[in-house]
């Protein structure tokens, strides 16, 4: 590899895009294989029986999995654009990274809790417990990249 390539291929974020959308579809098989919807709108009744302005956001597995998977996929159709430390792919990549270490972050703390809200308890870990490292990892790491990819310019 040239140097020009090492230099392209060190100010970019690229890998660091594409381990959290890695992540973020692992921790979509995790959440669905342990049963995360059951929790998620359990917990979305409660929290809206007890404040009515809570939006009530109650989801099926199908349409739930489909919609979710649809936006990975679209966020792994993204990674060139990330290796090519295109401009607008910046916010979009601090958002995406932001997100995700709430979501793993998240899952940790219910875990830690043993609920989400008092009446919805888990009979082990938080579904997504397993793959939220996954996301705090990877996620710490695509700012990382940002940032240091930020200095080239």
């Amino acid at each position: 590899m040239n140097q020009r390539n090492q230099n392209k291929a060190k100010g970019n974020f690229g890998l660091a895009w594409l381990l959290l959308c890695v992540a973020f579809g692992a921790h979509i098989w995790d959440e669905a294989a342990h049963g995360f919807l059951d929790y998620y709108n359990a917990t979305v009744l409660t929290l809206w029986a007890h404040f009515p302005w809570f939006p009530k956001i109650d989801m099926e597995f199908r349409p739930w999995l489909i919609r979710v998977s649809g936006v990975a996929v679209v966020l792994l159709l993204l990674t060139p654009f990330a290796y090519r430390h295109a401009r607008w792919m910046r916010p979009l990549a601090y958002v995406f990274a932001g997100v995700q270490f709430l979501n793993g972050l998240a899952h940790v703390v219910f875990t830690i809790l043993g609920h989400t809200v008092p009446s919805v308890a888990f009979d082990g870990p938080a579904p997504g417990f397993y793959s939220a490292w996954l996301l705090l990892a990877s996620s710490v790491f695509l700012f990382w990249q940002l940032r240091k990819s930020a200095k080239r310019g």
